[in-house]
């Protein structure tokens, strides 16, 4: 018999070693962290020890995670309640910036908006090129990585040239966009391709409304 035939025999036997419990204190095997050889019932032992380390570690993560979304949570409800209370776009505008920069730890934020039925003066409705606006419109989700579309950068201003992950989230009115929140960062990491946009989809929704109840 070879170890593939023995194997093959215990899986067909499964109650072989239980009417030969003496196997487990009389065969040795190797320590699975090195050294002398240990019995089969110590080996299962540390194999016990092993998952419920894994266990444990996945638990952890889970917790730490669900706290994460806590704190999240608490930060959107918060940055709701500003856009509620807000009186006028100013009042809007004022709430996005501060709450992103602030509560969110945002450094850079920038706002455009086209199409507004209510004519507005300042640089968040200065003219966007039509490349722009068809990039805004065809985002199903919030982008987050690179900044490669140069032009939304450059509405960072003079830390454009140091900008390293953005986020831009389309801002719509039913399934049409009319502009663009946009969140920079210097990090490389703060915003990456495939990280969870869900908030971020929420807060696109949040101002889009806000902004659309005082400009229409």
């Amino acid at each position: 018999m070879n170890a593939d035939d023995v194997a093959r025999y215990l899986r067909q036997n499964p109650d072989f070693l239980a009417e030969h419990g003496e196997l487990f204190t009389e065969l040795t095997v190797p320590h699975p962290h090195g050294g002398q050889a240990i019995s089969l019932a110590e080996r299962q032992l540390h194999a016990l020890r092993d998952k419920i380390r894994q266990l444990e570690g996945k638990l952890a993560e889970l917790i730490r995670f669900g706290e994460e979304n806590d704190e999240i949570g608490e930060k959107v409800h918060r940055f709701s309640l500003a856009l509620i209370e807000a009186a006028d776009f100013e009042a809007v505008r004022h709430a996005v910036f501060h709450n992103m920069q602030e509560d969110f730890a945002v450094p850079h934020v920038a706002l455009r908006i086209w199409n507004s039925v209510i004519a507005h003066e300042g640089e968040d409705f200065t003219p966007v090129s039509e490349a722009a606006r068809f990039f805004a419109g065809d985002l199903h989700q919030p982008y987050c990585g690179a900044p490669g579309n140069i032009e939304v950068v450059s509405w960072f201003g003079e830390v454009a040239p140091h900008v390293r992950s953005v986020a831009l989230v389309p801002l719509r009115r039913n399934a049409q966009v009319f502009g663009l929140l946009a969140l920079g960062s210097e990090e490389v990491e703060r915003f990456y391709p495939g990280m969870g946009t869900l908030y971020l989809g929420r807060i696109g929704e949040l101002v889009s409304t806000a902004v659309l109840r005082q400009l229409g």
